[in-house]
């Protein structure tokens, strides 16, 4: 579903393009008219001379299901592509007109064509140095660590391969699967080295434990008070126990030696050519730096980026120096944040967590940031003209976003902001409909219903609240624009599996969580192709399957709004195109 404001953008443009065709027409009409004729019109007897041959392509898909994800959800069956982008879309008899001598013809035989998928939302730079350079505790089903022992195993494995002097650092521990249904300890980590850094990562990315060599580095003690917008953990001694939330964790983690712009160009090919395998042709990179779009513009020049990129910088230091020069690296909007993971309980709630934090019934988590903070770093972002994306998970995180969007609106109304508020898990009704008032895209981490639903119905948020998280199918109810997105690395990047949990809503044990929250197949795709170019104000070159277009497709195995919406998941991506070429193609 779109807003009304995106409908009408989207039906002015069809208007502009029905115009210039008129014009188009006219002006062939007019070929060969006699000037003096009291009519106007063509000479009696005279022919009428043949239409200009018709534009050949360099590549022309055939014979498919091309889901073009138009204003009205067209299906065509065939595809032509010149320079790039789409230059025609139709049935194939009538596309076969642009079939030249130089032309590749690929005959689909019946196959899925979509839209090339459009990441609303993850951390491509962060994804790509986890997967080269941290060690793998994450547990099942995304990977093997079951208990506190194996994850120490896993530690002495990054240790024995790292040296004596390296950190040792992992990501993707999560305590509620560990058989201990614990954090590691500094005393735990200590047991892998008491003589070097280790630092590891929650799977939420918004925690993180050090051993005793990390915490004495940063200067951390049982005399160390919080800083703002975090937590150093402390045990009923009042020593620091390892565990670090929220902003404490940087206290630690910007201690870690950088990494070398050689190691984050590898790691940006890395992870780009496995978004490339799942289909993505625009990824985001959320909590960018300037450091780290330097580096996605040299991996982009060395022809190491398979990918399109929308960086999301934290602040304006530092871009001045940026020098884009490539189309495939952009600067969006600004990201920031208002409060952590509601699976880490440092998510800001406006009731209590369902299961009391270390038996405080009244615990609700914490902002990130005070709330006329926030307004006013919104505010001045907002006036300089800028998209602000604010991260809020908990329903009282998003007040204080919505409260900043509203102040902001007031002081310097602007109707094509498209302020965005990235997770929106525990988002209300009434806090939906001053979204709509608003004008803000509400972006879900969708995926939460099939990692963590049952632990957010029986741990965090107790089933009632658990049934409403990412609410979908409330926000499409509205008319609004919203888009879904799996937050990589915190989960794996999979877009049928994430378009998938939108229609299905099926927990890892087989559960639904909330069902009334369900959307259609179309909806899901549009959430994540359409809608996420829209986030990003690029709907008018990439989302569609439309002429003028830049030519971003994927081939599947299978239609996504045909199969039976249980087995969407398992749907493989044979093709990646970006802007015409092939970045990805299956050896099946």
């Amino acid at each position: 579903m779109k807003s009304a404001f995106f409908q009408g953008k989207v039906r002015s443009r069809s208007r502009s393009i029905g115009a210039a065709l008129l014009l188009a027409v006219s002006g062939m009409a007019m070929v060969g008219c006699s000037g003096g004729g009291g009519n106007g019109g063509l000479e009696i007897g005279a022919s009428v001379p043949p239409a200009p041959p018709a534009q050949a392509a360099q590549l022309i898909y055939k014979n498919g299901t091309v889901l073009t994800l138009d204003e009205n959800n067209s299906v065509a069956q065939a595809v032509a592509i010149s320079d790039g982008r789409i230059l025609a879309v139709g049935a194939s008899s009538a596309i076969e007109k642009h079939i030249g001598s130089a032309t590749r013809v690929v005959d689909l035989a019946g196959r899925t064509l979509i839209p090339g998928i459009y990441d609303a939302h993850s951390h491509l730079v962060f994804a790509g140095t986890n997967l080269l350079f941290e060690a793998d505790l994450n547990s099942p089903p995304i990977g093997p660590v079951q208990d506190l022992s194996q994850l120490l195993s896993v530690l002495e494995e990054q240790r024995a391969k790292l040296g004596p002097d390296a950190w040792i650092t992992g990501f993707g521990y999560d305590d509620t699967l560990l058989a201990e249904k614990r954090h590691p300890t500094r005393a735990d980590l200590d047991r892998v080295s008491a003589t070097q850094p280790i630092l590891i990562t929650h799977v939420s990315g918004h925690l993180a434990v050090a051993n005793s060599v990390a915490l004495a580095l940063a200067g951390i003690d049982a005399a160390t008070s919080d800083p703002s917008g975090g937590v150093i953990r402390k045990d009923a001694s009042g020593e620091p126990d390892g565990v670090l939330e929220e902003t404490a964790v940087q206290m630690v983690g910007g201690l870690k030696p950088p990494l070398t712009a050689a190691q984050v160009q590898a790691a940006t090919q890395a992870i780009s050519a496995l978004y490339a395998s799942r289909g993505v042709t625009t990824a985001s990179d959320g909590a960018s730096g300037a450091d780290g779009i330097k580096a996605l513009e040299a991996a982009a020049q060395a022809g190491d980026l398979a990918i399109r990129v929308v960086a999301l910088p934290t602040s304006m230091s530092g871009l001045d120096t940026v020098d884009l020069k490539s189309r495939k690296v952009k600067i969006g909007g600004i990201k920031t944040f208002a409060d952590g993971s509601i699976q880490g309980y440092t998510g800001y709630l406006g009731q209590p967590y369902h299961t009391p934090f270390h038996g405080d019934a009244s615990y609700r988590g914490f902002p990130r940031a005070d709330r006329e903070a926030l307004a006013q770093q919104v505010l001045g972002h907002h006036k300089a003209g800028r998209q602000l994306l604010v991260h809020g998970n908990g329903d009282a995180a998003i007040d204080d976003i919505l409260h900043a969007f509203r102040r902001a609106q007031e002081e310097a109304p602007r109707s094509n902001a498209r302020h965005t508020v990235i997770h929106s898990q525990t988002v209300r009704e009434d806090q939906l409909d001053e979204m709509k008032r608003l004008n803000v895209i509400p972006s879900y981490f969708i995926l939460h219903t099939y990692y963590w639903g049952d632990r957010h119905r029986d741990v965090f948020l107790g089933p009632a609240r658990a049934e409403r998280i990412s609410p979908a199918r409330s926000t499409a109810d509205r008319g609004m624009v919203y888009t879904i997105h799996a937050d990589t690395p915190v989960v794996p990047m999979d877009p049928m599996r994430l378009i998938w949990a939108a229609v299905n809503r099926v927990s890892t044990s087989g559960a639904v969580i909330g069902p009334a929250q369900r959307v259609s197949a179309i909806d899901a795709l549009r959430a994540t192709t359409i809608n996420a170019a829209y986030q990003n104000f690029e709907e008018k070159e990439r989302g569609s399957i439309e002429v003028g277009k830049w030519a971003d497709l994927v081939l599947l195995s299978a239609n996504p709004v045909a199969v039976d919406p249980s087995a969407i998941k398992d749907i493989r991506v044979l093709e990646t195109v970006l802007e015409g070429k092939t970045v990805y193609r299956s050896a099946d």
